[in-house]
């Protein structure tokens, strides 16, 4: 074979096109990466955000609504939200000593009482009623209902008896609140039985304070400022209230935090124990791995139920009183051995890995290759399970809670808050939807957060990119 002459005639210039050369993507680290399809999964983005703003409804919001979720409002008890809060100025309630006149004379007639009707203004003080005397009758009975009397339906609540037949006035004062109730008036036997159909009428009670009132719930500043028959606005109850008359929305953020301490700190501690039992168990193997192994099995199969039980009596707490702390013990020592399978299974998989037999061979302890290796190599399943196990807490809580086994009244917690609005969800079902609606949202936010927490740190991800 023989050389060849080159010369620089015989070579073309080759146009090289940089564009194409350069990375389509720039270098991410795995934090980064997962960071990244983090935020393309929109669902688990606005849950993060959700959760975000759960955490400064639970820390800053009792520093922007200062009402004591304690304080009793008797004028607004189980008011729903958008309630009219109109209240009149009125003289201090005077006693009435009522209507008595001349019975007619005549057989026992079965026709209702006529002529009933009201003496004076209807308001949140009293109700006063006065109609015509029969003939014939041994008395009167009154009745109140919420609703319009119908033929052969319930007359309603029996308020009390007129005991003799002069007796043609009858006044109320029974948790009167602004609305339309309606009277029904029959006439009695001696025997206490009803001799007619009853007489009817409707009744618009008005809402009324005194001026002592305004001054002592700091609607005006002093006495002179308010006149008889001035419009006032009570206090503000963006959620209502419940029926004891405490603001719900105060409520919900104390409970918030008595439900999120629960939900955060348990999972927090069962967790990290279940990285430190599941790291060791990993690494060591061989029996060592079976037999502590084998003690998580049996800590599953204990009752969770009757351990919280047990720890309320060992710690002294009766019923009818708050047992946060016992739930807390309960929660961390029976929920530890799900996080400590996963790391387990995580730390088997890491320590057959080319770069921990490297470490070994530079004279890595025990100890280094743990924290340094292991550990953050499983940082992204330990987050997950954390995330997944918040919600799983927040819902225990929120169940004992609602049987009476968790937080007791008057502390609020959204699992008590459900029990005592579900009493009256059928006359005032926002006491029972507002906290339902709380637990729900948490539980599902971190539900999703966990599930694209999952697929964010899953390396196996990349490849379907």
């Amino acid at each position: 074979m023989t050389d060849a002459t080159l010369s620089a005639a015989g070579f073309e210039p080759v146009q090289v096109d940089r564009q194409m050369q350069q990375l389509t993507r720039p270098s991410l680290s795995y934090w980064q990466d997962a960071w990244r399809r983090l935020k393309a999964n929109r669902r688990a983005f606005i849950s993060l955000y959700i959760v975000i703003g759960l955490l400064l409804f639970t820390v800053a919001g009792p520093w922007v609504w200062t009402v004591d979720p304690s304080t009793q409002d008797l004028d607004q008890v189980s008011k729903a939200p958008g309630s009219d809060r109109r209240a009149f100025i009125a003289e201090p309630y005077q006693p009435w000593d009522g209507v008595r006149t001349a019975v007619p004379e005549g057989p026992a007639s079965s026709a209702p009482p006529t002529n009933v009707k009201t003496v004076g203004t209807t308001t949140t003080q009293a109700v006063r009623l006065t109609w015509d005397p029969v003939a014939g009758v041994a008395g009167y009975r009154i009745y109140r209902n919420i609703y319009r009397p119908t033929a052969g339906g319930a007359l309603g609540l029996p308020l009390g008896d007129a005991l003799t037949p002069d007796q043609v006035s009858f006044e109320d004062r029974l948790d009167l609140e602004p609305m339309t109730y309606y009277y029904a008036v029959l006439t009695l036997d001696r025997f206490g039985q009803a001799l007619s159909a009853p007489a009817s009428l409707g009744v618009k009670v008005v809402r009324v304070i005194t001026r002592a009132q305004a001054v002592e719930r700091k609607l005006v500043a002093s006495e002179s400022d308010a006149k008889v028959g001035d419009t006032l606005q009570l206090a503000l109850h963006p959620f209502g209230t419940d029926y004891l008359g405490r603001d719900l929305l105060a409520r919900l953020m104390t409970g918030a935090r008595v439900s999120l301490l629960i939900g955060i700190f348990a999972p927090l501690f069962y967790v990290l124990l279940g990285i430190a039992y599941g790291s060791a168990a990993g690494f060591m193997g061989g029996k060592a791995d079976s037999v502590l192994m084998r003690f998580a099995d049996f800590v599953v199969a204990l009752p969770f139920l009757l351990f919280m039980i047990l720890f309320k009596i060992a710690f002294g707490i009766g019923p009818g009183e708050s047992g946060i702390f016992p739930m807390l013990v309960a929660l961390v020592l029976l929920s530890w051995p799900s996080a400590a399978r996963l790391v387990r299974g995580q730390i088997l998989q890491i320590r057959e890995e080319g770069y921990i037999g490297a470490s070994r061979l530079l004279g890595a302890r025990t100890g280094y290759l743990v924290m340094r290796h292991m550990i953050p190599n499983t940082m992204g399943v330990i987050l997950v399970t954390l995330t997944f196990a918040i919600p799983s807490a927040i819902f225990t809580e929120a169940f004992l809670s609602f049987i009476g086994m968790g937080v007791a009244p008057p502390t609020p917690s959204w699992g008590s808050m459900c029990n005592e609005g579900i009493r009256t969800m059928l006359t005032t079902p926002h006491e029972l939807i507002f906290p339902a609606v709380m637990i729900s949202t948490t539980v599902l936010a971190f539900n999703l957060l966990g599930d694209g927490l999952r697929d964010a740190f899953d390396a196996r991800m990349r490849s379907r990119e």
